[in-house]
C-alpha cells in the first residue's frame, strides 16, 4: 500500500491492532485500517515540517499516537481528529521515541543524545537527561521501573525510573548496538547490532540467552510477535528473518526488494507490517513509500 512519496521510517500498530501508522521522510503520517488481511489508507496527517523519524502508539489507548520529527517537535495525534492535538517543542532533531507502559510519559531522544521526558497529559517536559555517549534507541521495561538505552559502543545502559540513576551497563555487542525491543510477556528483551547479530536477553537475570546470526548487515529493526514466540529482524539484507525465540530456529524468511529499517508484529495476530527503501516501479528515481504486510498461519 503506497502512502508516501518518500521512504517510510517507521511503522507501528495501535494496541488493539485495528490501525497501523507510518511515518515518512515526506513529513507526513499515514493512518491505515486493517480489514481482514489488507490495510487501507484512511488518513494522511500533515503538521511536521521535516522528516517523521519514529512513531509509537499509546500502550492502552488505541486512538492516540505520537511522532518524533527532525523539525525539533513531537506531535501527539488522536485518530478522531484531523490535526495533531498537541505539538511539543524540543531542543534538537528527534530520532527516537517511546511511550511508557503506564501511558503517563513519552520519552524522546535527539541527535545530540539528549533524552526528554514529556508528561503525556499536560504535554510539558518534566525531565531531561544529556548522555555522553551515542544513544540509538530507548525503551522502558514492561513494568515501567527501568529505562534502557542502546549505545554506539555496543552497550545497553539501564537506568532506574523515574529517578534516572545509572544502575548497570551490559556489554551486548562488539559494535554499535542499534535497536531494542521487549517481548510482550516480559520474559525477554532483544537487541540488534551493527555486527549483524540479534541477541536475546533474560529480563530478570540480565544475561544473554542466545544470538541469532542469519543476517549479514547491521540489524536496524526487530519485533516480537504478540505471544513472544517469534522474533523478526531486518537490515540491509534482502530478507526479513523470522525466528523461534526459544530455539533460535528459522521459522520463515520474507524476501524483500530493498533494505528494511522498520518492522512491527500485529498485537494479536501473526501479521508483520514492514516498509522497505524500495523505488517506484515506474520511476526508479522516486521512493515508492509503501507499507507492506506479511502473514503467517495462526497455528505456527
Amino acid at each position: 500500500m503506497s502512502a508516501h512519496n518518500a521512504k517510510v521510517h517507521s511503522v507501528a500498530w495501535s494496541c488493539d491492532g485495528r490501525m497501523l501508522a507510518s511515518g515518512s521522510f515526506d513529513k507526513t503520517v499515514g493512518l491505515f485500517t486493517l480489514e481482514k488481511d489488507k490495510i487501507r489508507l484512511e488518513t494522511t496527517y500533515r503538521g511536521h515540517t521535516d522528516s517523521v523519524d519514529q512513531l509509537c502508539w499509546h500502550p492502552s489507548n488505541p486512538e492516540q499516537f505520537v511522532t518524533a520529527s527532525a523539525d525539533k517537535t513531537i506531535r501527539i495525534w488522536d485518530v478522531r481528529s484531523s490535526k495533531s492535538v498537541a505539538a511539543v517543542n524540543t531542543k534538537g532533531e528527534n530520532i527516537n521515541i517511546c511511550w511508557s507502559p503506564d501511558g503517563h510519559t513519552i520519552a524522546v531522544g535527539n541527535k545530540e543524545d539528549l533524552v526528554t521526558f514529556v508528561d503525556a497529559r499536560t504535554h510539558k517536559p518534566k525531565a531531561e537527561e544529556q548522555f555522553k555517549y551515542e544513544v540509538n534507541e530507548i525503551s522502558w521495561n514492561n513494568t515501567n521501573d527501568l529505562f534502557f538505552l542502546t549505545n554506539g559502543h555496543g552497550n545497553i545502559n539501564i537506568l532506574s525510573y523515574p529517578e534516572l540513576k545509572p544502575l548497570t551497563m551490559l556489554r551486548a555487542h562488539p559494535a554499535n548496538c542499534i535497536c531494542i525491543e521487549f517481548d510482550p510477556t516480559g520474559k525477554y528483551f532483544a537487541t540488534g547490532s551493527a555486527d549483524a547479530l540479534v541477541s536475546l536477553w533474560d529480563v530478570a537475570e540480565l544475561v544473554c540467552i542466545r544470538t541469532f546470526s542469519r543476517l549479514d548487515w547491521p540489524v536496524r529493526t526487530i519485533s516480537f510477535s504478540h505471544n513472544g514466540k517469534l522474533l523478526a529482524s531486518a537490515s540491509e539484507d534482502l530478507l526479513i528473518d523470522i525466528a523461534e525465540v526459544e530455539t533460535g530456529e528459522k521459522v520463515a524468511e520474507v524476501a524483500i526488494e530493498a533494505p528494511s529499517f522498520t518492522i512491527a508484529w500485529h498485537p494479536s495476530r501473526y501479521l508483520l507490517a514492514f516498509a522497505c527503501e524500495d523505488k517506484d516501479k515506474y520511476n526508479r528515481d522516486r521512493d515508492a513509500g509503501t507499507v507492506k504486510l506479511f502473514g503467517l498461519p495462526s497455528d505456527v
